[in-house]
């Protein structure tokens, strides 16, 4: 199962359409996950014409989004348990609240967003993944989204990055 992986897409504003290095791996997606800030449910809709579509809303998401996705889930993929959350909040930083989020029952997968920071780590037997963001960088070097592809044992979530999202 191939699973891409995304979110920070703030669209329109940082983005008027997905960048072509997405779209590119969206043609052979079995789904799709979303970290939140998506800003509007058009992400959502372009993202469901390759794959289903899971996530999590974000602190830039308005009400209609918080409530249609939520703030935490988890679900199972190709055998693999997966904690989806955004990650803003308060005190500690973006990745400690990620792992915090699923303290008491923790996932083979944490895919958490905000920061914007690719990040790809083990913590004690849980990945915790940041796909960064495929529009908008902030002070990355590049853009950047996931891939998961399951069915091999421990999940190896892997970026892609690319330099421009036109």
């Amino acid at each position: 199962m191939k699973i891409i992986i995304t979110g920070d897409t703030h669209m329109p504003r940082m983005a008027k359409k997905l960048p072509p290095p997405l779209l590119e791996e969206l043609e052979t997606a079995d789904h799709i996950i979303h970290t939140g800030d998506w800003q509007t449910p058009e992400v959502y809709d372009e993202l469901a014409r390759f794959a289903p579509v899971d996530g999590v809303s974000g602190n830039a998401d308005p009400p209609e989004l918080r409530e249609r996705f939520g703030q935490k889930k988890t679900i199972t993929l190709g055998g693999v348990r997966i904690g989806i959350v955004h990650g803003d909040g308060k005190g500690k930083t973006t990745p400690r609240r990620a792992l915090d989020a699923f303290m008491e029952d923790p996932p083979d997968l944490i895919l958490f967003g905000h920061s914007h920071i690719p990040m790809n780590e083990n913590h004690d037997g849980t990945i915790l993944f940041n796909p960064g963001s495929p529009t908008d960088k902030r002070r990355q070097p590049r853009f950047s989204f996931g891939i998961l592809e399951t069915g091999a044992g421990t999940p190896e979530p892997r970026h892609v990055f690319y330099d421009s999202k036109i």
